[in-house]
């Protein structure tokens, strides 16, 4: 039973259940009820049939049960039931209720005499009786002369035969309405089976849908189209020669009669055409109409959205293209923190391809305490609703570099936080021309007070230098006078150097500008430096680009500006190391960069900030006065040059690049563009 409930029937098959059952059901309670009626009337038939034979006979006894002739009543009651075969007895009873004639072969049943007594004023009467071999219908009708009743008349009718004609006319019955119901299925099964076909149809289109043919059609083809009935020749109309769609559904039909818009403002004129009354079917054709309108809506719409779909991935990698030739790091979060979108800078920065960044949050890709860092900043855009600008100092390989980070909220159209984008920009080298700047402005400052200085000592410098030479002259020979004398002049002499130093640091010097050759002036320095050195056994290593070409700028400045390096490296050495000096063309920044290197100890990081400040030094007193460095810093300075200092100290060894050297000064002159080429 459970697996024929489970069994699904398609809807031609339960419409032709329904249709069947519904006929059966009719034809049953019809049958019922006609049989009902036949059999009360074939029972009151028998009953009318057997009181006319009743009657008669009744009447014909009187005469014979007066005179008590009984041959004649015996004839009588035999001949009645010879009659018909259903007539089972007859007798007669007189007045006293003795029966004097009977029909009865094997002698008289005294019990029917008194089972069916009838009274005197009644036509008849009628008892259903069981004798036991058979079921009668007995009639007891009165014999009566001028209102005298002389006798009873008993009339027994047996039932299995009215049953049998009862029974043979529902049997006729039955199969006259079995007849009439297939008839009746036959002729439906015809006029269904085009509603259902259409039905299957329309549902055939439905499943080609779901598998994304959307080119179905399952209304079908009108005999007669539009562009006929009209006899019109407009070809550029949506409706001519579409004989697949129905003019009513498409907007921008060209007729006179047709309204303009869509089919909702339309239908209401349509209706009223004679295309459409010709045209428009039943509600089964009208489903399958606005059935293949809206596959044709629903083919426009997904066109739009493929159209539009497009446009937006078009747009999207254009932006994604576009975010990705921007150096700086760009990324867009939604509210949970999670990131949506990053560009390349930002996958470059952390190592991790964009698959493995999307989804993710700040917490997952930094370790603390950086991620909880930006976490707390990005709760605080959400709460604030505010942007938020920081700048950040990071580790890059061992070094330090600056971030400069934006972070902006983003909003929706109902004014809620869609998310954040975040911006970070490498400002490192902006930080370093700004420090360069600040000391550049602290060495200006220093450098005006410092020649405002030596232009005021340096006369008394020049006069006491003067009288005490004189006063030598003087002075006779080993005595204490003339000792202190060139004592006076040794320490002003000392003065005096300072003094110059000032003045160079100052840059009030005048300079001789011309073109020279800087291997040249380097060649110059270390002739002057190789005797000294070589007692100390501190070797000097030179590598020269043989593409240099000549500069322009203050030759004896610059051979200062080696001194002064070589004189650095020669003190941190002491004795036994190498001095590197290297030079390079960058023709790419059109500049000439000098490396010198020693293989010292290397500065202190502490120092290295404050290494071109003015009167600083590590030296011993009177060693050095701190100025040789801030000397060659304008120097470089006044030749729009740069000059950089490496330690091995700051820097993690496995990324040193200069082998052996511990430090690297870095000095970078620029080369006039007509001299590039030389």
């Amino acid at each position: 039973m459970q697996a024929f409930t489970r069994i699904k029937l398609n809807f031609r098959t339960q419409v032709y259940l329904v249709m069947f059952s519904l006929l059966l059901l009719l034809g049953l309670v019809t049958f019922f009820i006609v049989s009902r009626i036949m059999h009360d009337a074939m029972i009151e038939e028998n009953k009318n049939r057997a009181v006319s034979i009743g009657v008669n006979l009744s009447a014909r006894l009187v005469e014979p049960v007066l005179t008590m002739d009984y041959f004649a009543m015996k004839k009588l009651v035999d001949e009645t039931v010879r009659l018909s075969d259903d007539i089972y007895y007859t007798f007669v009873l007189n007045a006293d209720q003795t029966p004097v004639a009977h029909s009865f072969q094997n002698g008289f049943p005294v019990q029917l005499i008194t089972v069916n007594p009838v009274d005197r004023n009644l036509t008849f009467q009628q008892q259903y009786l069981d004798t036991g071999q058979h079921l009668v219908y007995d009639y007891a009708l009165p014999i009566v002369v001028d209102s005298t009743r002389i006798g009873t008349l008993r009339l027994g009718l047996l039932k299995t035969k009215v049953d049998k004609t009862v029974n043979r006319i529902m049997v006729t019955a039955l199969s006259l309405t079995l007849f009439s119901i297939m008839v009746a299925a036959v002729a439906g099964f015809f006029l269904f089976r085009p509603m259902t076909r259409d039905i299957n149809q329309l549902h055939q289109a439905a499943e080609q849908v779901m598998r994304g043919n959307l080119n179905v059609r399952s209304a079908p083809l009108l005999r007669k189209n539009c562009w006929d009935i009209m006899k019109c020749n407009q070809t550029d109309c949506p409706a001519y020669h579409n004989p697949s769609q129905r003019c009513w559904y498409l907007a921008g039909t060209l007729c006179k009669t047709c309204a303009a818009g869509d089919y909702a403002k339309k239908i209401d004129s349509c209706r009223h055409c004679r295309v459409y009354r010709a045209c428009a079917g039943n509600e089964i054709q009208s489903l399958a109409e606005s059935f293949d309108y809206m596959i044709l809506s629903l083919k426009d719409r997904l066109e739009e959205l493929k159209q539009a779909q497009k446009e937006i991935s078009n747009q999207k990698n254009l932006l994604q293209t576009i975010l990705d030739g921007v150096p700086d790091i760009v990324s867009f979060k939604n509210r949970k923190g999670a990131y949506i979108s990053v560009n390349q800078a930002f996958c470059t920065t952390i190592d991790k391809t964009r698959d493995h960044i999307i989804g993710k949050n700040v917490k997952d890709l930094f370790p603390d305490p950086l991620g909880r860092t930006c976490f707390e900043e990005d709760l605080n855009v959400l709460k604030t609703g505010r942007s938020l600008v920081s700048e950040r100092p990071r580790m890059d390989g061992g070094t330090e570099k600056w971030l400069h980070i934006v972070k902006s909220p983003v909003f929706r159209e109902d004014g809620q936080i869609r998310g954040i984008v975040t911006s970070c920009r490498d400002i490192s080298e902006y930080k370093t021309i700004q420090e360069q700047l600040f000391h550049a402005q602290k060495m200006e400052s220093v450098g005006e007070l410092a020649a405002g200085v030596a232009h005021e000592i340096n006369t008394p410098l020049g006069i006491i230098l003067g009288y005490s030479q004189i006063l030598q002259q003087e002075a006779e020979p080993d005595t204490q006078m003339l000792e202190d004398l060139k004592l006076i002049e040794k320490h002003t002499k000392i003065c005096s150097r300072i003094v110059s130093d000032l003045l160079r640091f100052s840059r009030r010097v005048q300079g001789n500008i011309t073109e020279f050759d800087i291997h040249a002036a380097i060649d110059d320095v270390l002739q002057m430096t190789a005797h000294t050195f070589g007692l100390e056994h501190v070797t000097i290593q030179k590598a020269y680009d043989g593409h240099m070409p000549a500069l322009k700028g203050d030759k004896e400045k610059i051979k200062q500006v080696f001194i002064n390096l070589l004189n650095n490296a020669f003190d941190a050495i002491g004795q036994n190391g190498d001095i590197g000096i290297k030079t390079c063309f960058d023709r790419k920044n059109r500049s000439c960069v000098i490396t010198v290197s020693d293989t010292g100890s290397g500065i202190p990081q502490e120092n290295l900030k404050k290494l071109f400040d003015p009167f600083f030094t590590t030296k011993g007193v009177g060693k050095g006065t701190g100025l040789g460095l801030a000397v060659t810093f304008g120097i470089i300075k006044e030749h729009n040059g740069t000059i950089k200092v490496k330690s091995k100290t700051d820097t993690n060894e496995k990324t040193w690049p200069y082998g052996e050297y511990n430090t690297v000064f870095i000095v970078s002159l620029p080369v006039p563009k007509d001299n590039e080429t030389a």
